[in-house]
């Protein structure tokens, strides 16, 4: 048997980790700026987070969600603490598309209605819901498509309010800031205008926080630089830091009843004991101020830089715009340079680096772009 092709790859693999640098079985040293599209939020082999995981796999890997597991209570205390949503509720599950699924089905459970308004450029990932709510046609398989979901322009506030005036929506998802689009952050102005007309209209508000969130924006979830709260917001990615573990953050006007949702992996002992150790991390590092601190460093200095187009993003979520190919690009920062980025579109490089990027290693990134651009 053989893997089914479904990814372009990089002739190198990375066998060990440290930090904020991978290495190929060659011990060849690379920065890692992507962190596996923003998974690695603490860094690879933080010796805090490995000494969590290793203690609970010795002890207690999983067991079913028929009884008690004190660590997603503990999982759930942190969080909402940590996230400034300590009234909220938390259903855990395995992965972001999945969060998304079942943040989509509350709000219909909820308001007892079945359309959606997302946004054009949008993606909420892979299973059939989350896939109908993402507007990118070549993931979309006729199986997705649905007259359930509407998209409008990121930023149209006219638009989202002559759709839910129309009193048939459950539910507007948006993302914190756009990812695989290439980086585009809804502004503070429009988040609230949109918390205004969800409110208006009795539509739950779905703030996709899973590329965005934990943190990357500089705040712990993108969208509360605009001050505002969601009514659910679905998290993924740097959660457990590799641990594949996605979280639906829920509003204490969501009434909860026993089978509406389920899961078998979601929330098992090992994924809670990596999870809470990552915030743990973040916590006891200062890893949100760093990620807005290195972070704004970072887009000043590549404003600087008159070969690029355009420069996008908040904290470690940047998008690069140049006139030009940004695969070429990335190629040459690999192969010559020995730095991992990301891509989104065909002229914008993506960096998502770890949290616990240092301006030092922001220097080496910048002083490569320099000279390859």
């Amino acid at each position: 048997m053989k893997m089914f092709d479904v990814y372009p790859l990089y002739d190198i693999e990375p066998v060990r980790g440290c930090g904020n640098y991978v290495y190929d079985k060659d011990g060849v040293e690379y920065l890692d700026l992507y962190g596996g599209h923003a998974v690695i939020s603490i860094g690879h082999c933080h010796p805090h987070y490995v000494k969590a995981v290793q203690s609970q796999v010795a002890q207690l890997g999983f067991y079913s969600n028929s009884v008690q597991n004190s660590l997603q209570s503990a999982l759930a205390e942190k969080l909402g603490r940590v996230s400034g949503y300590t009234d909220y509720s938390l259903f855990l599950c395995n992965s972001g598309a999945e969060a998304n699924e079942n943040a989509i089905k509350l709000a219909s459970f909820h308001t007892g209605k079945s359309k959606l308004l997302a946004f054009k450029a949008a993606f909420h990932g892979r299973t059939s819901g989350a896939v109908a709510a993402t507007d990118n046609p070549k993931i979309v398989a006729p199986f997705n498509r649905t007259e359930n979901v509407e998209f409008v322009a990121l930023g149209d506030t006219q638009a989202v309010e002559a759709k839910l005036a129309t009193g048939e929506f459950c539910a507007v998802i948006i993302e914190g800031i756009q990812g695989v689009a290439g980086i585009h952050c809804p502004t503070d102005e429009f988040f609230v205008a949109l918390r205004e007309l969800t409110k208006k209209y009795g539509v739950v508000l779905i703030a996709d926080e899973i590329q965005s969130g934990y943190g990357r924006s500089g705040d712990f979830f993108a969208h509360q630089h605009s001050k505002i709260q969601a009514d659910v917001i679905t998290v993924a990615k740097g959660i457990a830091n590799g641990f594949p573990m996605g979280g639906v953050l829920i509003a204490p006007h969501i009434e909860a009843k026993h089978g509406m949702l389920g899961t078998t992996f979601g929330g098992n002992h090992l994924a809670c004991a990596a999870a809470i150790a990552v915030l743990e991390v973040i916590e006891n590092e200062n890893l949100v101020k760093n990620a807005h601190e290195v972070g704004e460093y970072l887009i000043a200095e590549l404003k600087k830089i008159p070969q690029i187009v355009e420069v996008r993003g908040r904290g470690l979520m940047i998008g690069i715009e140049i006139d030009g190919s940004a695969s070429e690009m990335r190629k040459k920062l690999l192969f010559e340079h020995h730095i991992f980025t990301g891509g989104a579109g065909a002229t914008t490089v993506r960096l998502l680096p770890a949290l616990t990027i240092t301006k030092q290693q922001a220097d080496i990134f910048l002083a490569s772009f320099k000279q390859l651009i």
